[in-house]
C-alpha cells in the first residue's frame, strides 16, 4: 500500500491521476526483476535480488530526439553516466536506466545497442547513456554480475505509461532505506492553474539512510522503531563481516548507500531550469532524514517536455536542421512552484518506495524488513500528524 492508501497526505500540490512520473504525459517505465535462490552467498550462482529499471522520457525515439535536461550531485559516492555531457549540452540523450553499482557497465552497454539499432548500424554517431546505480551487496549476490542485457531490453520493451510497480522491484529490488527494505518509489505534482497546471513526477530508487533519521510528514517515525525491535539488515551484514574477518570491524555502516532520482516535467524549462529543479530533489530527501552521508551516492537528474521536436545529434549538418530553432521558456518569476512540486514529489516518493516494500531475505539469509505502514500511521497520530491525527 502506497502513503495515500494509508491516508498520509504529503505536502499542499494535488498529485496527477497516477500519482506517478508516468504523469508527465510520454514518460514510460518499465522493470525486469531478478530474484531467485536462497540460503549463504555463493558468488556467481546467488542468492539473486536485484534487477533494471527505466525511465524512457517521451514516447518518441530518445535516441533521435533529445530534451532540455539538468543534474546535480549532493554527495558524489555513485555514479550516473553521462552527467558530463547533460552539463555540457543541456540535453538528455538516452532513456535512464537505473540498476546496482556493479551492473552499470553492463546496461550502459545494453542501452548503447539500442542507440545503433536507432541510428541504423551504419550510422556515424556516438552516445552517452544514462546510467544509474545504488549498491545491493547486503541481500544480493553483487559480484556474480547476474544483470545481463536482456535484462535492459526486457525492462525497455515492458516500459509503459500509467501505474508504475514501486517496492522490490527492477533496480530496487535489493535495496535497503533507513534501515527498512526500500527499492523503487514514485509520485507527482500538478501546480495550480495560475502557475501554467505544469505537473513535475519523480521516480527514486531509495537505498540510503539510518533508522534514527527517518522522518514521514516531519515524524520521527524511525526513532519509534528502534533497531532493537525491528533489527537492521545492516546490522547483520556487520556482523557477519566481522566473523568472516576475524573480529576486525567492516565497512557497511547504516546511512552508507545512495539515492537516485529522476524527475520529469511537462514544463518549458531550459537546461539552466532543469538543473535548478534537480537541486530541490535534496530538500525532498533531506525531509524525510536524509543527510547525504559519505558513503551515500546522492545524484539527480531531471528533464523537460516541454520544448518536443529538438535535433538530435548528426554527423554532419544537415539542410532540414535549421541553424538556429525557437523554444520556449517557463518565466523564472513563475518557476517556484515547480520547484515545490519537486520536493513534494520526492518525499512522498520514498514514503512510498518503503510502504510498498515488502520483508525481503536476501543473500546469508540477512533480512531487510518492510516498513509497516499501520504502525507508521499510529505514530504519526501520536505526534498529530496523519489521518488519525485527532483535531485541534
Amino acid at each position: 500500500m502506497r502513503a495515500r492508501d494509508h491516508g498520509i497526505t504529503l505536502g499542499r500540490l494535488a498529485p496527477g491521476p497516477f500519482n506517478a512520473i508516468t504523469d508527465v504525459a510520454g514518460v514510460r517505465v518499465g522493470h525486469t526483476t531478478l530474484i531467485r535462490g536462497e540460503g549463504p552467498r555463493v558468488v556467481g550462482e546467488g542468492p539473486v535480488r536485484t534487477g533494471v529499471t527505466v525511465v524512457v522520457p517521451h514516447d518518441g525515439e530518445p535516441f533521435l530526439e533529445p530534451l532540455f535536461a539538468g543534474c546535480h550531485r549532493l554527495n558524489g559516492n555513485g555514479e550516473l553516466t553521462g552527467l558530463e555531457w547533460v552539463r555540457e549540452s543541456g540535453l538528455l540523450t538516452s532513456p535512464i536506466a537505473i540498476t546496482n553499482t556493479h551492473s552499470v557497465g553492463v546496461v550502459h552497454d545494453a542501452l548503447l545497442a539500442h542507440a545503433v539499432r536507432a541510428h541504423g548500424p551504419h550510422a556515424d554517431f556516438w552516445s552517452l547513456p544514462v546510467v544509474g546505480e545504488t549498491y545491493d551487496g547486503v541481500l544480493n549476490d553483487i559480484n556474480g554480475f547476474h544483470v545481463r542485457p536482456e535484462h535492459l531490453d526486457g525492462a525497455l520493451a515492458g516500459a509503459v505509461g500509467g501505474a508504475v510497480a514501486e517496492g522490490a522491484v527492477g533496480g530496487g529490488t535489493g535495496m535497503i532505506c533507513h534501515e527498512f527494505k526500500g527499492g523503487i518509489g514514485t509520485a507527482s505534482r500538478v501546480v495550480p492553474a495560475d502557475a501554467g497546471a505544469f505537473t513535475v513526477g519523480a521516480l527514486v530508487q531509495a537505498n540510503y539512510g539510518s533508522r534514527e533519521l527517518l522522518r514521514i510528514d516531519g515524524v520521527p517515525v524511525g526513532e519509534a522503531i528502534p533497531t532493537s525491535e525491528v533489527p537492521s539488515p545492516w546490522d547483520a551484514a556487520e556482523a557477519l563481516a566481522r566473523a568472516r574477518s576475524g573480529g576486525g570491524r567492516g565497512s557497511l555502516e547504516p546511512g552508507s548507500g545512495s539515492i537516485i532520482v529522476v524527475l520529469a516535467t511537462d514544463a518549458p524549462l531550459l537546461p539552466h531550469q532543469c538543473e535548478r529543479l534537480a537541486q530541490r530533489a535534496g530538500l525532498g530527501i533531506a525531509r524525510m532524514g536524509g543527510i547525504a552521508s559519505t558513503g551515500s551516492g546522492d545524484i539527480f537528474v531531471a528533464f523537460a517536455t516541454g520544448n518536443r521536436g529538438l535535433p538530435g545529434p548528426e554527423p554532419t549538418p544537415a539542410p532540414r536542421n535549421p541553424v538556429a530553432r525557437d523554444v520556449r521558456m517557463l518565466h523564472d518569476a513563475r518557476i517556484t512552484p515547480l520547484f515545490q512540486a519537486a520536493v513534494e514529489a520526492v518525499e512522498e516518493a520514498i514514503v512510498n518506495a518503503l510502504l510498498v516494500a515488502e520483508t525481503m531475505s536476501g543473500a546469508d539469509g540477512i533480512t531487510a524488513h518492510g516498513l509497516d505502514g499501520e504502525r507508521a500511521v499510529e505514530i504519526m497520530a501520536r505526534f498529530g500528524r496523519g489521518p488519525r491525527a485527532r483535531p485541534a
